[in-house]
């Protein structure tokens, strides 16, 4: 298995084409049926007005911890003239067919019969104005940052981070902090183990039982997510594990 890495430990790195900085990494946006992040949120800052670009994973060709970049396989001009986003408003089906021809990319959703929905992008909005996605699979990383985590028989606490595949950005865990009943605890859930993540509610959804996951191997963030340790997490769960 490739290195594992949190999202937020990432959030703020900066991105290098080919010849220039471009921007800093400000979230993700990712779809809850494959877990996989489809896009990188950058904010240019005083470049382009300091409106915010979309970058496929793909064009990441290495990340350089020590300098807190991560370097990208595209030159400034293709992204200064890439379609533009608009904060205001959600990235339609007909934004993702403009991005996708501009770059002469194939889009991720052309051959997958998940993706039939139109699929779209929604920007985090205050719970009472939030109004119902076109696509309700797509998510803001952002956004879902905060939901609570739903247990078959109660809420257990929060999304606090999430952890991903550097190689694939596949997410394989997300971190939650269940401090509202074990204080400062922190545990891992696969996304394998979600039913569904409920927009309206603002919550995730998971298959197991509050004592479940309240037994489970704690988290140590500032250690690294040994194999071993991910044995253990599944054993507990009564999972079967795969190092994909």
């Amino acid at each position: 298995m490739s290195g594992l890495r949190k999202l937020s430990d990432l959030t703020g790195y900066g991105f290098l084409t080919q010849d220039a900085e471009v921007g800093k990494l400000e979230e993700i946006y990712f779809d809850d049926q494959h877990w996989q992040a489809r896009y990188l949120v950058v904010r240019t800052g005083n470049w382009l007005f300091g409106r915010k670009v979309l970058l496929v994973p793909e064009v990441i060709e290495g990340i350089d911890d020590k300098q807190k970049n991560i370097w990208v396989n595209l030159t400034r001009q293709q992204i200064e003239h890439a379609p533009p986003i608009d904060d205001e408003k959600p990235v339609s089906h007909h934004y993702q067919q403009q991005y996708y021809s501009y770059y002469k990319w194939e889009p991720y959703w052309a051959n997958d019969p998940l993706f039939r929905a139109t699929p779209a992008i929604l920007p985090p909005v205050q719970p009472e104005m939030r109004p119902k996605p076109e696509n309700p699979h797509l998510r803001s990383s952002a956004e879902v940052t905060g939901y609570r985590l739903a247990a078959e028989d109660g809420e257990v606490g929060h999304v606090e981070d999430f952890i991903f595949d550097e190689q694939s950005w596949t997410l394989r865990y997300l971190e939650i902090d269940t401090h509202n009943w074990l204080p400062g605890r922190h545990v891992l859930m696969s996304p394998a183990w979600v039913d569904r993540v409920d927009w309206s509610a603002q919550q995730v959804k998971v298959t197991v039982s509050q004592d479940l996951i309240k037994s489970a191997p704690e988290y140590d963030s500032s250690k690294h997510i040994s194999r071993n340790y991910q044995l253990d997490l599944y054993k507990h769960y009564g999972k079967s594990f795969s190092a994909e």
